[in-house]
């Protein structure tokens, strides 16, 4: 499968996307947890179906210890037992601000105070921040179709 654009031969995209992954990197800093953001991003790619993505953060999770029980049990969190509470209330969340189509009022104030019990003011703004940073990135992935499985894990560091 070929992509439909390259971004990284298109001069426009790539001023673009030199401050879009700055911003990315920048939440890589936050103290939301490393082990929660790749949750995060892998769940909300999941959603949208961005293989890529998918491949990325599955590999970039492995590669920092995650465990293949987890990342093979993510899509469906609910019924497992391996996440913690915070975790449970980030994917939570990260679930609603991804699906905000299809609920009258978005994120839930039910899933924010669940968050927020997580999570001080700090990491929610992260949390925000990546989940909106996830779905741009997904809908730049899917619109071009942009193939998946060739990502080694540290590439973009």
């Amino acid at each position: 499968m070929d992509a439909r654009l390259n971004y990284f031969a298109d001069p426009t995209a790539g001023k673009a996307l030199k401050h879009f992954m700055a911003v990315g990197r920048a939440l890589k800093e936050s103290p939301l947890s490393a082990a929660t953001q790749e949750l995060v991003a892998l769940r909300v790619s999941q959603i949208n179906g961005c293989a890529v993505c998918i491949d990325m953060h599955t590999k970039e999770a492995a590669a920092a210890g995650e465990t293949a029980e987890r990342l093979n049990v993510v899509t469906a969190w609910r019924e497992t037992t391996v996440f913690t509470e915070a975790e449970r209330a980030a994917l939570e969340l990260a679930e609603q601000g991804t699906r905000i189509a299809d609920a009258a009022d978005g994120v839930t104030d039910e899933a924010w105070a669940r968050a927020a019990e997580h999570h001080d003011e700090e990491q929610l703004t992260a949390l925000v921040m990546l989940v909106s940073f996830m779905n741009t990135a997904n809908r730049l992935n899917v619109i071009t179709r942009q193939p998946a499985g060739d990502y080694v894990a540290g590439q973009f560091h």
